[in-house]
């Protein structure tokens, strides 16, 4: 007899897509022999920490995914995202197709792909400092503030330029398919070992985006920061950045872990999210 599969189930029921599948998704997970649900977080803030398991499922979309990741905190374990959403660069795997390929999930046929995460640290002008961990970008925004706003950006110490703009990004590959690529930037493969810092419509035509390794130290400061300017983190955690504050991005000390089933192609993913149809067929 082999080993059931150990398995944490992350369905937040405050969004409406996991509520409304919740059930069927249940019942399936129910029906199968050689299961071990350990956990379900519904929402409600799951301690990872308390937990072994093989697999975490995320029912929902990208979002769900970055949640749960910056959750785990320094105990990431693998997760395999179910995309009730729309795009899903790493919740890849339909509903239908979780359900036919659960054999091969359940004989543990996927192969566990390390990708680069952060760490960010927010020091404020009074001293006081704040950390988290995140997957896929940093950004200061102009946001509410409604004008142009300079950011100084330095690598392990030294001054590289300043952006005026709307604000910079610096993601990872995993986050390059997301604010950044919005933004104008590079499409990095999710493997790679570099962030890429991506000015948000910047005021200067030179200014571009930059690639470096994820050895450096990334600072960005805002000296004129007028009220209301933002630091975002995943797209999902606002805080406000004042004046005198300083943003530290570097590696994080652990890396997310993304479960793929055999037949997934990084490529092939991106030709059939970002429509990559061939050459346009122009009329003669």
């Amino acid at each position: 007899m082999p080993d059931p599969l150990h398995m944490i189930v992350v369905a937040d029921q405050k969004t409406a897509r996991v509520k409304a599948a919740w059930d069927e998704f249940e019942t399936f997970l129910k029906a199968q022999p050689d299961l071990q649900v350990v956990a379900i977080d519904m929402g409600t803030g799951l301690d990872f920490s308390k937990f072994m398991a093989d697999l975490v499922v995320v029912l929902g979309g990208d979002g769900a995914i970055l949640r749960a990741c910056r959750q785990m905190g320094r105990h990431q374990l693998p997760i395999l995202g179910v995309n009730l959403g729309r795009l899903g660069f790493l919740a890849e795997v339909s509903p239908i197709g979780f359900r036919t390929s659960f054999s091969q999930i359940q004989g543990r046929q996927y192969r566990i792909v390390e990708h680069l995460m952060f760490e960010c640290v927010l020091n404020q002008h009074d001293g006081s400092s704040q950390s988290f961990l995140g997957l896929n970008e940093v950004a200061i925004s102009s946001g509410a503030a409604l004008r142009m706003i300079d950011v100084h950006l330095a690598i392990n110490g030294e001054q590289v330029t300043t952006y005026s703009g709307d604000g910079l990004i610096v993601s990872t590959p995993v986050g390059s398919t997301a604010h950044n690529l919005s933004a104008g930037g590079p499409i990095l493969r999710q493997d790679l070992q570099a962030f890429v810092v991506t000015p948000i419509c910047p005021h200067t035509l030179t200014n571009r985006p930059v690639v470096d390794s994820a050895e450096c130290l990334f600072t960005l400061t805002a000296p004129d920061a007028p009220e209301g300017t933002t630091l975002v983190i995943d797209g999902q955690i606002k805080l406000p950045l004042a004046a005198g504050d300083r943003v530290d991005v570097r590696r994080a000390p652990v890396r997310f872990q993304l479960a793929k089933l055999p037949g997934s192609s990084y490529y092939a993913t991106l030709h059939r999210k970002l429509g990559w149809g061939g050459q346009t067929a122009y009329p003669s």
